[in-house]
């Protein structure tokens, strides 16, 4: 049994975390429901920040709110310290409304509308990210509407791919993301920004991939950069003020998985952009870093209540449980892999192998397969590990499920932080046709 951060087992032989009795989280709390260890997500907050400090290199560390957003969570990267990547209006309004420090606020995204450029530019957050020439011009042009200058980044695609162990280097990069480093897009772009009056270019963006164990993506990626750079400076005396190498830093899902500390990715990013801009007598730029999954994946356990039962003879055991897709759709999506236990019988031995099944009206709607367990029974209480990230943040309503409530748990207490939805809460958007 592999358990993350303050999690242990008590006295009573129940799954505690943040020093709280998980079986009591599901009685006070109900299930489906997201448990978040708070000092696990500061310590790895301080792991990032803290290694750059260390070093003494100028940086931000953002938290890439994609995986998981809300007002707690913001307010609590605030308070360590963190810049924040914000991809939509939706996050951006959160983040107001929390109110994250604004010049700290990155609004990344490939489709960025009007409204919420505009939103960026009344709220004069710190930078946006430009991913096409489409957002570049029509930025310029609000800015100028505005009689502002906003700082932004200029996405590239450095023709590298990088996920779990492996990483692929590719000529022209084919994502809907970003300008290409190769084929004169990016040098355009920059070229137009550093023209405009509204537009103060900050430096370059890149992101190589996700839940990635390694370094040597990353390094490639800074390499191939910083190269271009060094052309750029000869032809029209360009140099960035920041570099910002993104995220996509892995964490332990399964035994499959063996991530490294978040101070190891940033050593290694270190010192390749370090020797690289030595090498080609270029200027130390700021590093920035988008930590998400990271920061509060395997801080995140979901507590689940099991139902029925169905057992077939010389095939499968099947447990259900009282969400599903609805709360976790990522092994619909892509075969996601997790580990759990019995919350109440953490300490008991395993006498069986059960399939956890979500209540979900779809045959795919099946959480984990073959998980060894104590022998289970309706009202047991299990406890899905590293759910933190993409869990709530993908969450729907299929079947016209109620989304889950989330705690923050921290020193021997709980505090809801995302209350559950009811019933009525369903309806808030319907209009009726008939009165």
């Amino acid at each position: 049994m592999h358990l993350y951060g303050t999690a242990n087992i008590n006295d009573y032989g129940n799954l505690q975390i943040g020093g709280v009795d998980t079986t009591e989280l599901a009685k006070e709390y109900g299930t489906p429901l997201y448990v978040y260890d708070v000092a696990l997500i500061r310590e790895r907050a301080r792991g990032f920040k803290e290694t750059f400090e260390r070093l003494g290199v100028k940086a931000q560390v953002a938290y890439a709110s994609k995986a998981f957003s809300s007002l707690a969570i913001f307010q609590l990267m605030e308070e360590e310290g963190l810049s924040l990547d914000v991809v939509s209006g939706g996050e951006l309004y959160t983040a107001v409304k929390a109110e994250f420090p604004k010049h700290r606020i990155h609004f990344h995204g490939n489709n960025k509308s009007e409204q919420e450029l505009r939103m960026a530019i009344e709220h004069n957050i710190g930078c946006v990210v430009v991913d096409n020439f489409h957002e570049l011009h029509l930025l310029e042009k609000l800015c100028e509407e505005y009689a502002v200058t906003m700082k932004i980044l200029i996405r590239v695609t450095p023709g590298i791919e990088a996920h779990t162990h492996d990483y692929i280097l590719t000529g022209q990069e084919d994502s809907k993301f970003g300008f290409d480093l190769q084929n004169r897009q990016a040098e355009d772009a920059v070229k137009i920004s550093l023209k405009s009056k509204h537009l103060h270019l900050l430096g370059l963006h890149c992101h190589i991939g996700s839940q990635i164990f390694e370094t040597t993506g990353f390094i490639l990626a800074a390499q191939k950069i910083i190269e271009k750079i060094a052309q750029w400076k000869a032809s029209f005396e360009f140099e960035p003020e920041v570099m910002n190498l993104g995220g996509g830093f892995g964490i332990r899902y399964t035994k499959e998985d063996n991530p490294i500390p978040p101070s190891r990715y940033v050593e290694e990013m270190i010192k390749a952009v370090q020797q690289e801009v030595e090498k080609y007598q270029l200027s130390m730029p700021e590093i920035w870093i988008e930590p998400g999954r990271s920061l509060v994946g395997d801080a995140g356990t979901t507590l689940y209540t099991i139902g029925s039962r169905k057992d077939v003879p010389d095939v499968r055991k099947y447990l259900a449980v009282d969400g599903g897709m609805s709360d976790n759709i990522r092994p619909a999506l892509y075969n996601a892999k997790y580990e759990a236990i019995l919350a109440n019988k953490a300490n008991e031995q395993h006498h069986e192998t059960v399939s956890i099944a979500g209540k979900c009206c779809e045959s795919g709607d099946m959480l984990i397969w073959d998980l060894p367990l104590p022998e289970a029974v309706s009202d047991d209480i299990l406890a899905v590990f590293c759910t933190g990230a993409y869990g709530y943040a993908m969450s729907n309503n299929y079947n016209r499920l109620p989304r889950p409530a989330v705690v923050f748990v921290e020193n021997g207490e709980s505090k809801l932080v995302m209350r559950r939805e009811s019933y009525e809460d369903l309806l808030n958007l319907d209009i009726p046709i008939i009165k």
